[in-house]
């Protein structure tokens, strides 16, 4: 397997891994999911500041994980709101491990000090993910999605990142082949 960086190129295997999250599961809140033109925005949308990576497998994109602002208001800055996808079909062997483990090093390289995951409830596998790699339940809030038929709950996971400092330093962009290819 080899982690890399994303780019629009991988915007359509990244969508035909996502798709299936959005159309019969709770796991995103989304309703109706992008297609290629729609995730190259998002991809690109990271710039330098918020990584997007992909696992490969035999030449085929078997996963992403990305990172994206936390929240907007620039006093948010210091966190970022991580996730992970793994393709349909070959889950639970360690791909998103895989992509987590280059991700949060390089968030912690970057200087972000909190990563916040928001997780739909229940998900098992995301939570047992999330808390193997530090991540602490950090809240709930009930019954705010209705998808599918019903109401769902969202779990927040905290893991800190780099220690914060008074005055906070800001996080630096990611330099050089983010991060590195790995394989």
């Amino acid at each position: 397997m080899r982690i890399r960086a994303a780019t629009a190129r991988d915007a359509a295997a990244i969508a035909r891994i996502y798709a299936p999250y959005v159309d019969g599961s709770i796991v995103t809140f989304e309703e109706v999911a992008p297609n290629a033109a729609e995730m190259a925005p998002r991809i690109e949308s990271g710039g330098d500041l918020y990584p997007w990576l992909v696992a490969e497998e035999a030449g085929e994109i078997a996963g992403y994980a990305s990172a994206a602002a936390f929240r907007t208001r620039t006093a948010y800055r210091f966190a970022v709101e991580t996730s992970v996808y793994v393709r349909q079909g070959v889950e639970r062997r360690g791909i998103g491990s895989a992509l987590y483990r280059p991700l949060i090093g390089t968030l912690e390289a970057q200087g972000f000090t909190q990563a916040i995951a928001a997780i739909s409830l229940p998900n098992p596998s995301s939570v047992k993910l999330h808390e193997r790699f530090g991540f602490a339940p950090a809240g709930v809030y009930r019954q705010v999605g209705w998808k599918l038929g019903r109401w769902i709950d969202v779990g927040l996971w905290q893991r800190m990142l780099a220690a914060p400092t008074d005055p906070p330093r800001e996080p630096r962009p990611v330099s050089g082949d983010r991060p590195a290819a790995t394989g």
